[in-house]
C-alpha cells in the first residue's frame, strides 16, 4: 500500500513539473470575411434623389460593417490577452 502511495505522488508530481504546450486559436477563416461589395449608382441616372439613396445605402452597409468588425477585433485582441496573461 506504501508503495502504491509513493507511485501515485511521484505520477501527480511528474504531471504538475512537465509544461503543457498551449496556443490561442487563430481567426477562423468564416470570420474573416469582407464587408461586401458597395452599390454602384446605376449609369444614365438623372435623378439626385437616385444617387442620395445608393449614396445612404452604401454609407449604412459600411459603417455597419465597419463597427462590426471594430467590435470583433477588439474582443479578440482583448481574449488573447487575457489567455496570455494566464499562466
Amino acid at each position: 500500500m506504501k508503495q502504491l502511495a509513493v507511485l501515485c505522488c511521484l505520477i501527480l508530481s511528474g504531471c504538475a513539473i512537465t509544461p503543457v504546450e498551449r496556443t490561442f486559436p487563430g481567426i477562423p477563416p468564416a470570420l474573416k470575411q469582407s464587408c461586401g461589395e458597395l452599390v454602384l449608382v446605376p449609369p444614365g441616372t438623372t435623378k439626385l434623389s437616385e444617387v442620395i439613396t445608393v449614396v445612404t445605402e452604401n454609407y449604412a452597409q459600411y459603417n455597419g460593417c465597419r463597427a462590426l468588425n471594430d467590435a470583433w477585433s477588439a474582443w479578440y485582441a482583448e481574449q488573447k490577452t487575457i489567455f496570455e496573461g494566464v499562466k
